[in-house]
């Protein structure tokens, strides 16, 4: 039996549908789950430079990032960046089952997303996601 929540690939391009408004909205710096195929702003983090080790402070950023195990820890450095003036929109799964969620996702503001979001792959449309989404905002905590 198929697992309909999993994926071999954590690359899922933002359509502009979403990524659009929200840019629109808050004005993103810095994607900071990104590629040079699938970036969303003219400054962007890949995978080589390692997002989880950067400072995200002096920015307002993008990020949809790997949908796999790893997403509890770009969920903590979404917040903890948060916690140093940077203002972070995540795209993320509704799980509302997992850990992360519950210690990070619910810290921020939730947007659910009506529907399934159609990803894109290579720039093409690709069909919707196996999973509901949400927006989580971690706005910029001042001191």
């Amino acid at each position: 039996m198929r697992v309909h929540h999993t994926s071999k690939r954590h690359d899922w391009e933002t359509p502009p549908e979403v990524f659009n408004p929200l840019n629109e909205e808050f004005g993103f710096t810095l994607d900071v789950c990104a590629s040079p195929d699938n970036h969303k702003c003219r400054r962007f983090l890949s995978i080589l430079d390692d997002g989880l080790s950067c400072d995200w402070s002096r920015d307002t950023c993008w990020m949809n990032p790997p949908y796999g195990r790893a997403i509890g820890k770009w969920m903590q450095k979404a917040y903890e960046e948060s916690q140093r003036c940077a203002t972070v929109v995540c795209l993320v799964p509704a799980r509302t089952d997992t850990n992360w969620w519950w210690d990070y996702a619910m810290k921020g503001e939730i947007r659910f997303i009506r529907g399934r979001i159609k990803f894109l792959l290579g720039g093409d449309l690709h069909h919707s996601a196996p999973f509901p989404s949400a927006i989580v905002i971690f706005h910029a905590w001042r001191y």
